[in-house]
Parts: structure tokens; C-alpha cells; sequence
């Protein structure tokens, strides 16, 4: 993706900004709230659930009869559709969020059924223990993958046959996805329980007495996760934000009034008092770019207003490394202008922007104490006038396409035909293009690829890789990529440490257990990835492969448990008492923000983002490497 994010500050007067707060606050954001609970409580919202998406309309047709309500008129027609748009989104991510506990919680299921004791499977089986590991072994051989199967099956796929999309990173299935499709595959019971021996022992064969309390204890975790899991997926609705705390009030009402009838009750209403209430309404979206008009005022500053707040004028204030893409707006603006709208505004380097409150400290009124943000999304191809011929032809082909399955149809609306001739205004007016400085596009190498690998002690570790031959041009280690800066990791450390530390004293307390933290962490992630993207364009990376964040637990649970088996050797508690210390110690990281990072500087020079799952196991410069050549073989299969 070539879409970046830039912000600035929105400065107007008192005036202005009480009425834009009224409306957001008092109007929009209870519009909102309103939606996301009659979705809620629909009659049909368990069917969309199993699906997982809502209808295309049913939010519009919610919506629809709550413009006339007396609590929410008055708002401008873009507010109405931003809070539309706002309710599919959040409902989208929410279904997403459902899908993936449900799919955890039929795994944890079926691993719940399966789980038996030694004993058990003894008895289930009816062989001794010693013919059931026999056994164990043989089915232990037949799924593992054998090194040669996988050198075959790629070299027939850079034959050009295609093979189906793996499980996993690799061109073959990981031995706990053989191990389970044999489980599901076969009806005979001894094989049945030599697989589940094995898979409760982690794919390996030991000699070793199960200890029944271990066991007990693994089993009650597994029924311990299956409860949350139930938990989390029937009591996790959007709820909203409440800016007058009115929810909170009556919560304190009802537990000041009344004694909790179980723990379970208990718990609920100390969450709930002492969960941070909002304090900003929920954001305006202005999805076309031409909702946003542009200009300077008297005294040459950058100004805004918007559709449906045109009597209202915005200020610009933003960081100097961003100016000029507001000034870029302007431009963009006034050549389409002058030139009476023979330019397409499809070809605008601003995409769409958004009105946002940024929480502030003090006291006052609330549009004098929080600040108002601009987010502006950018195509950053449309800078550059090479850029801007890509996405000329791009749109070209895809306006063509359209046109022409409509040209197969008989019969078309009058909001088709509308729509039809928009299309062709668009196809006659985009091949004018915009006066726009020459740049050279970045052309890299397809089979050159930049793995990062993300971990817990190494926040990042960086590996050049030539896939085709398996040759390694160049590693990086965070010491390495931070460079005079790898200094402020131990400061950033030591903050995290001292944030948790604290956390653990409020929640003994029963007190707000939220505390804010320092940019440091942001500042870190944005060195990293800008030095990234400096070594893939020295090497000419065609892609940065990133890791998929899906299996994170994994990765840091594995990376734990090797390193308190090499300091504790055999003795378990010692590796466990290693763990949890190692645990709360360690450097701590938001790899999701920088992952974030390093999309937006590769957006700015055009370097493909590329996914793949990372493996568990290895240094962290051999897992950045395998990842990359993962990448590169999914590539293949596809």
C-alpha cells in the first residue's frame, strides 16, 4: 500500500470549536451509540454473528429513521454518513475479533476431548503403555516432513505447477497439523491414542511417568481457557463511549445500594468503576476528498473548512515535514479550479481526511481543554509525476471494466446510468494530468527480499535474502539498526518496568491501575523503521516481509521456554520460577505500532509489504531469514 497518514492541529475560534464539540459530542456520537445498540439487540444479530458480517444496508436503514429523532437533527449530512460508515467498521473488527475466539475456542474444545491421561489411553486402547509409545513412533516417523519431499515439491512449482496455499510458512504441513489430520482420519483406536500421546507430549517420544497431578493441573488450565474463551465471546458487545458518564454513575449507584450476590458480580462492578471513561466523541469522517476545501487567509496561512461547516474556517498548524503535503492540497485544488474542473479529483494526492478530538489536561470546558486533529490519508504515488502516471493507468483499467460489464446489461436504473456517466466524465478528464515534479520510481529487485523477524529481547533483527539461493546479503541486529541510539532501549526498559510496577500497586489497591506512557517507544519505532527501509533500498529489496502477528503468543512463549531450558537444564520448577522472572523482566514491546512504522516509510518509497507466518524456533537472525524465503514460497503456491 502506497497510503500514508499525516495529521495537524486544527486552530478556530472559541465559537467555532464549541459548536463543532456540541455537534460531535452531543449529536453524532450519541447517534452512534444509538446504532451500535440497536444492532446489538436486533432480532437477527446472532444470525450475522455465525457469519460474521453485517447485511450491506442494515446499518443505512437503522440510521434512516434516527435523522428525524429530536436527539440527533440538526447534524450536517456528512456527520450522518461518517457515523454509518464509523458502525459498519466497528462491527466489522468486532466480527473479527468473534471469528478468531471462536475458532480458538472449537480448537481448545476438540483438544479438551482428546486430552487423556496415560492411563487412559492405556485403558481406551488396550495395549501397555510400552506398545503404545512403539506405536507413537511409528506414526511419529510416517508424519514428519522429510527435508527431500520439500526440496521436490518446490522445484515442481518453479516447474509452473501450481500448488495449493499451506497451513503454515513452508511448502509442507508443521507435524502438529499431520499429527491432527491423522487423528481425524483414521477409526483405529490405538493409533487414535498413540497421536494424542504424542501430541500432549509435544510431538516427541519420553521414557518418563506422567505425574497425575501435572496432568490434572494441564487438563484444569485447558478447562480454565475454554471458560474464558465462553466468557469473552458472550459478554464482548461495542458499547460505545459514554461522555457523560451515566453508565458509570449507575453502576456506582447500584454497588453503593447493593451487596453482589457472587464474586463473579463483584468483579464485574469493580471492572466497570474503574474502567477509564471516554472523555472525546467518537471522530467525523470526510471520505471524498472534495468534502475539504482549501485556502489561505489574509495573512498567508493554510486554512480549511468542510462540507456542512463551510461558515466555519480552520487554521493549519502542523510539523515542517508535513507542510507540504498540505500545501500539495492547495495546489491540487486550485489547479482543478482554474483549469474549470478539466482535472479528475480522483487523481488528488489527499484521499480522505478525518475531524478528530485529541484529549487534553485541565480545567474548563471540554473544547477548550482538548484540541482539535486533522488526519489526512495520501496516495504517496501522486506526488511525483511517474507516480502519478501509474495510478492514471491503473484507475484507467479498472473504469474500463466497469464500463464494459455495463455495456452487457439491458436494463439500468436511472442511479446506474448516472453512475455510468460519472465514470466516463472521470475516463475523459484523468488523462489530464496534474504539474507535478519528476521522480524516478523505485524499481527493486523482485528476488530480493528484507525479513524482520520480531521477538522479545530483539524487538527487531533484520536479514537480506537472496531466496532463489538461499544466501543471506546482509544481517541486522537491533544494536546494529539502532546504532548511537540502541541506548534509549534500556531507558524505555526501565520506564516499562516502573509503569508495571505501579500498575501491580493500584490493582492491590482496587484503584485506577491506567497510567500513560512517554512517546520513547514511538520515537524507537520510527529510528527502526526508517533504517530499514534505508538498507532495503540500498540492497534494492523488491519486498520487506513482515511477520504475521497472529502467533506472537507462540513466538514469545517458545522463545521463553528455550531460554529457561538452557539455564535450568532438567529441573522444571527452576525453568519455570526462570520463565515468569524472565517474564516481567525483560524489554517489553509494541511490535503491532512497529510493524505500523515500517508500512508507512516503505508507502513513502514504494517497497512492497509482504506476510508470513514466523517460525517459533531458531535465532532470531535464522528466523528473520525464514521468513523471508517463507514469503518468497508462498509466493510460488500461489
Amino acid at each position: 500500500m502506497s497510503i500514508i497518514t499525516i495529521q495537524c492541529r486544527l486552530v478556530a475560534s472559541e465559537s467555532t470549536r464549541r459548536q463543532l464539540w456540541e455537534l460531535m459530542a452531543e449529536k453524532n456520537t450519541p447517534l452512534i451509540n444509538e446504532l451500535l445498540e440497536q444492532i446489538g439487540h436486533h432480532p437477527d444479530f446472532e444470525t450475522w454473528r455465525e457469519k460474521g458480517k453485517l447485511p450491506a444496508d442494515v446499518v443505512k436503514q437503522l440510521a434512516e429513521p434516527l435523522k428525524t429523532d429530536p436527539r440527533f437533527i440538526g447534524q450536517p449530512g456528512r456527520f450522518y454518513t461518517s457515523a454509518i460508515a464509523l458502525v459498519k467498521y466497528i462491527y466489522k473488527s468486532w466480527f473479527a475479533v468473534m471469528m478468531q475466539l471462536q475458532y480458538q475456542l472449537k480448537g481448545k474444545i476438540r483438544w479438551l476431548e482428546m486430552l487423556k491421561s496415560d492411563d487412559e489411553l492405556v485403558e481406551t486402547s488396550g495395549v501397555t503403555l510400552e506398545n503404545l509409545r512403539i506405536k507413537a513412533a511409528e506414526i511419529l516417523a510416517q508424519c514428519t516432513p522429510q527435508p527431500d519431499s520439500i526440496e521436490s515439491q518446490q522445484k515442481k512449482t518453479k516447474k509452473g505447477k501450481k500448488a495449493k496455499k499451506s497451513k503454515t510458512s513452508d511448502s509442507q504441513p508443521s507435524l502438529f497439523t499431520n499429527l491432527f489430520d491423522t487423528y481425524n482420519s483414521t477409526e483405529e483406536i490405538i493409533s487414535k491414542s498413540a497421536i494424542v500421546y504424542l501430541l500432549k507430549n509435544g510431538c516427541k517420544l519420553t521414557d518418563k511417568e506422567e505425574d497425575p497431578k501435572e496432568f490434572a493441573k494441564r487438563r484444569r488450565e485447558s478447562e480454565i481457557q475454554i471458560q474464558r474463551l465462553t466468557e469473552q465471546l458472550s459478554d464482548r458487545i461495542p458499547k460505545g463511549r459514554d461522555l457523560t458518564n451515566t453508565k458509570w454513575l449507575e453502576i456506582l449507584a447500584i454497588a453503593t445500594e447493593n451487596a453482589p450476590e457472587n464474586e463473579t458480580e463483584a468483579k464485574s462492578w469493580q471492572n466497570k468503576l474503574l474502567r477509564k471513561s471516554a472523555t472525546v466523541p467518537f471522530p467525523v469522517n470526510y471520505e471524498t476528498n472534495e468534502d475539504l476545501t482549501w485556502l489561505k487567509n489574509t495573512k498567508g496561512r493554510l486554512c480549511v473548512y468542510f462540507n456542512g461547516l463551510s461558515e466555519h474556517i480552520f487554521q493549519i498548524y502542523c510539523d515542517s515535514q508535513q507542510l507540504h503535503w498540505f500545501q500539495r492540497f492547495l495546489t491540487d485544488q486550485e489547479v482543478k479550479s482554474n483549469s474549470k474542473d478539466q482535472h479528475s479529483a480522483s487523481l488528488f494526492t489527499l484521499r480522505s481526511g478525518r475531524i478528530a478530538w485529541q484529549e487534553g489536561e485541565g480545567k474548563g470546558e471540554p473544547w477548550n481543554i482538548h484540541h482539535l486533529t486533522l488526519y489526512c490519508s495520501v496516495d504517496t504515488r501522486l506526488w511525483t509525476a511517474e507516480g502519478t502516471q501509474q495510478v492514471r493507468k491503473q484507475k484507467e483499467e479498472e473504469i474500463v471494466k466497469i464500463l464494459s460489464k455495463s455495456k452487457e446489461k439491458s436494463d439500468l436504473t436511472k442511479n446506474q446510468k448516472a453512475f455510468i456517466q460519472g465514470k466516463n466524465s472521470t475516463l475523459a478528464r484523468i488523462n489530464n494530468p496534474f504539474p507535478r515534479p519528476s521522480q524516478p520510481v523505485y524499481q527493486g529487485q523482485t528476488q530480493i527480499l528484507v525479513g524482520v523477524s520480531i521477538g522479545l529481547e530483539s524487538p527487531a533483527t533484520l536479514a537480506v535474502v537472496d531466496p532463489i539461493t538461499k544466501k543471506v546479503l546482509t544481517y541486522r541486529s537491533i544494536r546494529q539498526l539502532l546504532g548511537k541510539n540502541y541506548r534509549l532501549l534500556n531507558r524505555q526498559q526501565r520506564q516499562k518496568q516502573s509503569l508495571s510496577h505501579q500498575r501491580q500497586k493500584a490493582q492491590r489497591l482496587a484503584s485506577g491501575n491506567q497510567f500513560g506512557e512517554s512517546e520513547l517507544g514511538q520515537y524507537i519505532d520510527r529510528l527502526l523503521a526508517k533504517e530499514i527501509i534505508a538498507i532495503a533500498v540500498t540492497y534494492k529489496a523488491g519486498s520487506i516481509v513482515i511477520p504475521i502477528l497472529s502467533n506472537k503468543r507462540e513466538i514469545i512463549q517458545s522463545e521463553m521456554q528455550a531460554l529457561a531450558e538452557q539455564k535450568c537444564l532438567e529441573y522444571q520448577e527452576g525453568q519455570k520460577k526462570y520463565a515468569k522472572q524472565y517474564r516481567v523482566s525483560i524489554h517489553q514491546w509494541s511490535h503491532g505500532r512497529l510493524i505500523e512504522c515500517v508500512k508507512t516509510q516503505a508507502a513513502k518509497f514504494g517497497i512492497v509489504i509482504e506476510k508470513a507466518k514466523q517460525s517459533i524456533r531458531g535465532s532470531p537472525q535464522e528466523k528473520a531469514r525464514e521468513l523471508a524465503i517463507a514469503a518468497y514460497n508462498s509466493r510460488s503456491s500461489d
